[in-house]
């Protein structure tokens, strides 16, 4: 048995390995890995979640960002990108149709827009909750202070996304301005889960200057937070950002990292996403043969969905549509998998044992 092998049974068994562990797996992995590591992952999925997969409807309600992070399409430095913002009327639109549709998450997601103050955003997620007291409200629009994620909180909303992106101080700042602070941004995380969120972050896999080493401290970084979702995705190229010459990640890796979270937290919220989705053709349904049960259709309205353009090429139309729900539930079927209408919140007990 190698080496490798061992280490995935180990992270198995006390859902934890060394630092120098995982750098050895991330160095060193196989398909064999891979595979094993994937089929003992869907193991685990199945045992908490069966084959079940939660649908969160996305609204993209702007494209306009006071950071300027290097790997973003959306910086504010890019002149070229196409801003748009969504107002309270364009936001309740996109749920009706979603909730229309079966959705019963909806993740409002966007840049670092300051026109979305305090009362703006308290007003948009009361009157969601208000219409649709049965939907979960998740929101993903980046650092804000205790004391405004309890005032969302307070409003309705039950679950925030805040990707990490590294838990390296040094690697945060080869991604992020100055300006920005890596302290912050990871005490923003223990501050939703003090207040009480449904708390998700992740990382880009192979993002430029990722090595072994900070792939390991981000796992660590994982396992010591103890969030409820984990979104991971290839890192992908935008021609207009600093790193438009740097390579742009793999679903082979991705897939790998995703088994991997699945192992060392069961319990955990993985979804397929748009960006795994974008690399490879056939990119989320190998994240849920991977251990995923997770997806994010766009519910954005249609005019604005190539305008929110994190990075090259993304998946915005066909089967990451919501119109097309149908034959991405038909789709998930012939491979065993059941798409869900519900909140699908995260299982503090495994379905069986």
């Amino acid at each position: 048995m190698g080496k490798n092998i061992l280490l995935i049974d180990k992270l198995n068994s006390t859902k934890e390995l060394t630092k120098e562990e995982f750098i050895s797996l991330f160095s060193t992995f196989t398909d064999e890995d891979i595979e094993y590591a994937r089929s003992i992952a869907c193991k685990i999925r199945d045992k908490w979640y069966g084959k079940k997969i939660y649908l969160r409807g996305l609204i993209e309600i702007s494209s306009i960002c006071k950071n300027d992070c290097f790997y973003c399409g959306i910086r504010r430095s890019n002149s070229a990108a196409e801003r748009y913002r969504l107002s309270k009327e364009d936001i309740l639109e996109c749920c009706a149709t979603g909730y229309s549709l079966g959705y019963r998450t909806f993740v409002l997601q966007g840049g670092e827009d300051l026109y979305y103050n305090d009362d703006v955003l308290c007003d948009i997620i009361s009157s969601i909750k208000k219409l649709y007291p049965d939907v979960a409200v998740t929101l993903s629009i980046g650092e804000k202070t205790y004391h405004q994620y309890k005032k969302y909180y307070d409003a309705g909303a039950d679950r925030y996304l805040l990707r990490h992106e590294t838990a390296n101080e040094e690697h945060y700042y080869k991604l992020h301005p100055q300006s920005m602070s890596f302290t912050n941004r990871i005490e923003c995380l223990y501050n939703l889960k003090k207040i009480g969120y449904q708390v998700g972050t992740g990382f880009m896999v192979e993002s430029p200057y990722q090595t072994p080493e900070t792939l390991a401290e981000d796992f660590i970084f994982l396992k010591e937070l103890n969030p409820d979702m984990v979104g991971i995705g290839p890192y992908i190229v935008h021609h207009s950002t600093p790193f438009a010459n740097e390579q742009s990640g793999t679903s082979r890796t991705t897939l790998f990292l995703l088994s991997l979270i699945r192992i060392m937290l069961p319990y955990v919220l993985l979804p397929a996403t748009t960006s795994l989705g974008t690399i490879d053709n056939d990119g989320q349904i190998k994240g849920f043969l991977s251990g995923a049960n997770v997806m994010m259709p766009n519910l954005s309205p249609v005019n604005v969905r190539k305008k929110y353009l994190l990075y090259d090429n993304k998946l915005c139309s066909g089967n990451e549509a919501a119109e097309f729900k149908s034959s991405l539930c038909k789709k998930l079927k012939t491979f065993g998998f059941e798409v869900l209408d519900s909140r699908g919140d995260v299982k503090k007990e495994p379905l069986h044992n």
